[in-house]
C-alpha cells in the first residue's frame, strides 16, 4: 500500500496485537465459556502464537520497505479489529488488524519483495515453533500448554503465510506474482507443504521424536 495516515507504530502494533489475540482466544474458547479458566489459557496462547504472528508479519513489511528507502508505518484498523471480536463470538476467526503503508517505492521488484517479507516471516516463525517444543521437552518443560502453543504456533503461522499468498486483491501474493511468477510459485509450494503435510499429526510426532532422540542422545 502506498499511503495512509501517520500513527505511532508502537501504539498501532499494540492495538493490532491485543485485538487479534483476544479475537483468536474468543474463537478458540467459544462464547459460552468466556468466563471460565479456559479463556485465560487460550488468551495466553493467542498472545504468543497469534498476536506475535501478525505483528511479525507487519513489521517484516515495514522494515523491508524502510531498507529500500521508503517511508513506512503500520496503521491498525480499529473497525476491523472490533468486527473480528464480534465475529469470533459466532465461532469464526477473521483477522484484518491493519496494514503497512509506504511511499517512495514504485517498481514491481521492490514492491514484490516488500510483500513477500510478510509471508516469509510467518513461515520462519512457524518453523521456530516446530523446533521449539523438542527443546522444551528435553529440558523438562513438557507442559500441555507449551505443546498446545507450539502446535498452534506452527499451523497458524503456516496458514497465515499461505493465505496471504492469494494472487489477487490486496493480498501479498498479487504483488509477488506481478514481480516474479517463479518466486511466487516456489513460495506457495513451501506454504502448501507446511500446511497440508507438515501439519499432519503423524508428521509432527515423527519430526519431534527424531529431534528429541537427537538432542537427548
Amino acid at each position: 500500500m502506498l499511503r495512509g495516515p501517520a500513527h505511532d507504530d508502537v501504539v498501532e502494533l499494540a492495538k493490532a496485537w491485543a485485538g487479534t489475540s483476544v479475537a483468536f482466544a474468543i474463537y478458540r474458547t467459544g462464547a459460552v465459556n468466556l468466563l471460565t479458566p479456559v479463556m485465560i489459557e487460550n488468551l495466553l496462547v493467542a498472545c504468543i502464537v497469534c498476536g506475535i504472528g501478525f505483528v511479525v508479519h507487519e513489521v517484516a513489511h515495514r522494515e523491508v520497505a524502510r531498507r529500500f528507502g521508503a517511508q513506512a508505518h503500520f496503521a491498525a484498523d480499529t473497525r476491523w479489529l472490533l468486527l473480528s471480536l464480534l465475529i469470533a463470538l459466532a465461532g469464526i476467526f477473521v483477522a484484518a488488524p491493519g496494514a503497512v503503508w509506504h511511499t517512495g517505492v514504485n517498481d514491481k521488484e521492490r514492491i514484490g519483495k516488500i510483500a513477500l517479507a510478510g509471508p516469509i516471516s510467518n513461515f520462519v516463525l512457524s518453523f521456530a515453533f516446530l523446533l521449539l517444543y523438542p527443546l522444551l521437552y528435553v529440558i523438562g518443560w513438557d507442559l500441555d500448554i507449551l505443546l498446545t502453543m507450539c502446535v498452534i504456533g506452527f499451523t497458524l503461522n503456516a496458514w497465515m503465510g499461505l493465505f496471504n499468498m492469494i494472487p489477487g486483491g490486496p493480498f501479498d501474493g498479487a504483488k509477488v506474482l506481478a514481480w516474479s511468477p517463479t518466486i511466487y510459485v516456489a513460495t506457495v509450494v513451501v506454504g502448501a507443504v507446511m500446511v497440508f503435510y507438515l501439519s499432519r499429526q503423524e508428521v509432527f510426532i515423527a519430526i519431534w521424536g527424531w529431534m528429541v532422540q537427537s538432542l537427548a542422545g
